[in-house]
């Protein structure tokens, strides 16, 4: 306890010293900072994928690249809009929640906000790692770029990350004196607010922000409690503190940000009529209900970092990335969708990370690379009652689940340049992690929890009482071998081991665990071995080809990739007996082995230019994704048999294509210019869980968005038109199922009514979330 008290006061100290070492360095030249995206020749466009920067070209790894412009022409609201024109990606809102973030990149991810499963997509906000996925659904203001990176990103990044990354970066502060005004007024009385300023004090010193009012109504209503369904309501702000840069060779950058959601909960709509009470299904998807309104629905993130960048020499840069963040928020979860508590759940999370991360970056003649070092500590709490009184009366199901992860690791990666056209790297990561959980699962009589203001009374000993911690180790190397004929054509091959921890069930049932020694006793190594779950590894191989060709009127990525996936977790919840009385339980599955194949081809081609008018441009860019995603094994205990149901499993959150496809013209008009553009988006056949569901499990759909955007001279100010699923297409994006179903199938059982037989609770619960429906909208900005 005392290395590790030690190690954060380290971490929140060495920053302020690291920055204070530096000052009297601020002589020097150093590089400027990283130059705004391009659509203009897609190959250019400056990333740090690696750490480093490089154009896409030079980066032998599959990578989207989004800059602040593009996304501001489109009419970006959130990092989920990325999702559309990006290749085997899933980036949406959660169940039931405006900014809880599910992610998944190439079939891997995690769907489940609960405390104790970590993420297989990391989310990066100014290279901060999110340990949490609630708050993470970032709105998209004051960016410089967003970043998309696909497969194992272990030997670049502070966490391990299986899946891949998608890193936020925000805007470096100008050397002069700025301020912009944005508005946004739409459909469902949208109305957006953002304003940025900045100012230099002195030579090496700049301060600036932003601030942000985001508002809309709902798509629907609750009908039981009056309250608009699917709207928004956010306050968001970012300050900012920079010394040097801008030919410095130190840069320290201090950030703090803050994010106040306010929204209603988000009710799901039902697919089914009420089993008892006969409720019919509403004619209007984003209507529902549900009549669980307490706690009041909030989600409240905020954080303090510093980044420091030291030139030591012309060779190497030394990095520190420290960071403390902290979110809270409460969710009324009424699962069922009815006005009855049948399958209430309300729910309270606590989040809060400390992180540390050193960079030690050497570029000199045919060698560059880095050395890293990472420190995480994390504690995810969450509390939540089940609610089932009309089952039996009075019935609640309260957990609380502690969750704490500590982490560390060291990593590094280096490229050496053989000749100007072959190169190769190597890199390699090291990670410990320690999980700690401290699970209580308490019954209740009479009324919820005490937690949550109601009155029942605890009834026997608790289900849970579990305290346990694990620790895993795992070394995770990566290579790869680049080959460019010429600058502007890059042929790549790559190997990389990804590496996710394990840890406990948080919903997990200990008086379920199997006496497996069989001496009548359950001992406490029989209930953390029943709640404890193995880590999951990938070995995920790819090879690929990007190039500028045409003189640059052509920009093509194009990937093949093979991943070998092993003991996947896959969290869920079921319906279960608990002593003989029926309850709501986590399982937690390492399904044995899966595999996804697949291609991805991204293009940016320039079809003309000087067409109608001197200065015009016509582009079309493209996107094309293909997985095939497949279960080679899956182990579940049927009846107390270890039983392989892998050919009736399906991987979730992935469908077998993806493609986009943006066609944009712009023009001179005057001393200004007009875009205009217009992209098309599909997705083949989703399935939400690994077990099909007819109801809830989304077909193949296309979005179509359109833009058009009028930009002044010398970017002064502007006036756009946006339209966001213009033909109003209905798609479900997510949803809740407690229905019987045939174990090893899947297949659901209906009742004699024929409908899905109830599974917990009485009335029923399949419900389903929906993605958005038309918008149109108009913005503005003007420049002082």
């Amino acid at each position: 306890m005392k290395a590790r008290q030690t190690i954060r006061a380290f971490a929140l100290a060495s920053a302020a010293w690291s920055g204070l070492a530096a000052l009297p360095a601020l002589a020097q030249d150093a590089a400027q900072p990283p130059a705004a995206a391009s659509e203009e020749d897609n190959g250019a466009i400056v990333v740090t994928a690696r750490r480093r920067e490089e154009t896409l070209v030079s980066v032998p790894i599959a990578v989207s690249a989004f800059s602040g412009a593009a996304l501001e022409r489109s009419g970006a609201i959130d990092i989920s809009d990325l999702a559309n024109v990006t290749p085997n990606t899933t980036l949406e809102a959660s169940r039931g929640t405006n900014s809880t973030l599910t992610a998944f990149i190439r079939g891997v991810g995690q769907q489940d906000p609960v405390s104790g499963f970590e993420q297989g997509v990391g989310i990066y906000l100014d290279d901060v790692y999110l340990n949490r996925p609630q708050g993470a659904l970032l709105d998209i203001y004051d960016v410089e770029r967003i970043e998309v990176l696909r497969g194992p990103q272990g030997t670049l990044y502070g966490r391990n990350t299986i899946g891949g990354a998608v890193k936020y970066v925000t805007r470096m502060l100008p050397q002069e004196f700025s301020l912009k005004v944005k508005g946004t007024y739409g459909s469902y009385d949208q109305a957006d607010g953002i304003i940025s300023a900045s100012a230099p004090v002195g030579d090496l010193i700049r301060v600036g922000g932003a601030f942000a009012r985001l508002s809309r109504g709902g798509f629907g209503k609750n009908l039981t409690t009056g309250e608009d369904n699917y709207n928004k309501d956010i306050w968001a702000g970012r300050a900012t503190f920079e010394m040097g840069g801008y030919g410095e060779p130190v840069l320290m950058r201090i950030t703090g940000d803050y994010t106040k959601d306010n929204s209603n909960a988000r009710g799901g709509h039902r697919l089914i009529p009420g089993q008892v009470s006969g409720a019919p299904v509403l004619d209007d998807v984003f209507d529902t209900r549900g009549g669980l309104a307490d706690p009041k629905q909030y989600v409240k993130s905020y954080g303090l970092s510093m980044n420091i960048s030291a030139e030591l020499s012309d060779a190497v840069t030394l990095r520190s990335i420290s960071a403390w963040r902290k979110d809270d928020s409460a969710s009324p979860i009424d699962f069922d969708a009815l006005p009855a508590v049948d399958v209430d759940v309300p729910a309270y999370y606590f989040n809060e990370q400390l992180s540390q991360e050193f960079q030690l970056l050497y570029d000199n003649g045919p060698l560059k690379g880095m050395v890293g070092f990472y420190y995480l500590d994390a504690s995810a709490d969450t509390q939540f009652d089940v609610r089932l009184f009309t089952t039996v009366p009075g019935l609640t199901a309260f957990t609380q689940a502690n969750v704490d992860t500590e982490t560390y690791a060291v990593f590094g990666d280096f490229t050496f340049d053989i000749s100007q056209q072959l190169s190769v790297s190597a890199g390699g990561r090291y990670t410990w992690d320690k999980r700690r959980a401290d699970i209580l699962r308490q019954n209740y009589l009479g009324g919820g929890s005490p937690v949550f203001g109601g009155e029942g009374t605890a009834f026997g000993a608790p289900s849970t009482n579990f305290r346990g911690e694990s620790e895993f180790k795992k070394f995770t190397p990566r290579l790869s071998v680049s080959y460019k004929p010429t600058p502007d054509h890059n042929i790549y091959a790559s190997w990389s081991k990804g590496f996710k921890g394990g840890g406990f069930d948080p919903r997990g049932v200990g008086v379920n665990a199997p006496d497996l020694n069989g001496d009548g006793i359950r001992q406490d190594s029989e209930v953390s071995s029943f709640l404890s779950f193995a880590p999951e590894e990938v070995d995920s191989y790819e090879v690929g080809y990007k190039g500028n060709l045409m003189d640059g009127a052509l920009y093509v990525a194009l990937a093949g990739f093979y991943a070998d996936y092993k003991d996947v977790q896959i969290p869920g919840s079921v319906a279960c007996d608990v002593g003989g009385i029926p309850s709501f339980c986590g399982v937690v599955s390492n399904a044995g082995k899966a595999t996804f194949k697949g291609v991805e081809f991204e293009s940016n081609a320039r079809l003309g230019r000087d067409l109608m008018t001197p200065g015009d441009r016509l582009n079309l860019q493209t996107a094309i994704g293909f997985i095939d995603a497949k279960y080679k094994e899956y182990i579940t205990n049927i009846g107390g048999v270890p039983t392989d149901v892998a050919d009736f499993r399906e991987v979730q959150n992935t469908p077998k294509w993806t493609a986009s496809g943006t066609l944009s013209y712009q023009t001179p008009v005057g001393d200004g210019s007009i875009y205009a553009g217009t992209t098309v988006s599909w997705r083949s056949k989703t399935y939400q869980f690994e077990i099909p569901n007819p109801y809830i499990d989304q077909k193949g759909y296309a979005l179509w968005d359109a833009s058009i955007v009028y930009t002044a001279p010398d970017d002064r100010w502007s006036i756009g038109l946006h339209g966001k699923n213009i033909l109003d297409k209905e798609y479900k994006t997510s949803g809740y199922t407690f229905v019987l179903a045939d174990p090893t199938t899947g297949a659901i059982v209906n009742n004699a009514a024929g409908f899905p037989t109830p599974s917990l609770g009485r009335e029923g619960t399949l419900t389903a979330f929906y993605g958005n429906p038309r918008q149109v909208f108009v913005t503005g900005s003007i420049k002082f």
